[in-house]
């Protein structure tokens, strides 16, 4: 249960840096990137939560499946803002999503097995 915790907690913060990240794009005029990346990265930490009171192991599976997705999402908008000229862009937060990614994925490998 440990690695749920530290999963919500890194989810959250993540969310209050991408926050700020987006209040920077939106200085710099880039309303519909940050809206988007707001949006999907405020999602993956509100799914992870909503995980944890799962009432089956297949909802958890779900919910952390969806929060996933929602990372995914996330990458890609970060990606467009790397891209992108003229955008702002902070490395540390995709490398961030990428760590969150793969520890959502453990979770849910490990969830997996211990469902058989």
């Amino acid at each position: 249960m440990e690695k749920q915790n530290v999963i919500v907690e890194k989810s959250f913060q993540f969310a209050l840096k991408i926050i700020e990240f987006c209040e920077l794009l939106e200085e710099h005029k880039k309303y519909v990137i940050a809206r988007q990346l707001l949006k999907s990265s405020t999602s993956i930490g509100a799914n992870i939560r909503e995980g944890q009171g799962a009432e089956s192991r297949a909802d958890f599976i779900h919910k952390l499946k969806i929060a996933m997705k929602e990372a995914e999402e996330t990458e890609y908008w970060l990606l467009l803002c790397k891209y992108s000229k003229n955008y702002p862009f902070e490395e540390p937060l995709l490398n961030e999503n990428k760590e969150i990614l793969k520890i959502l994925n453990s979770i849910i490998t490990t969830a997996k097995k211990n469902d058989h």
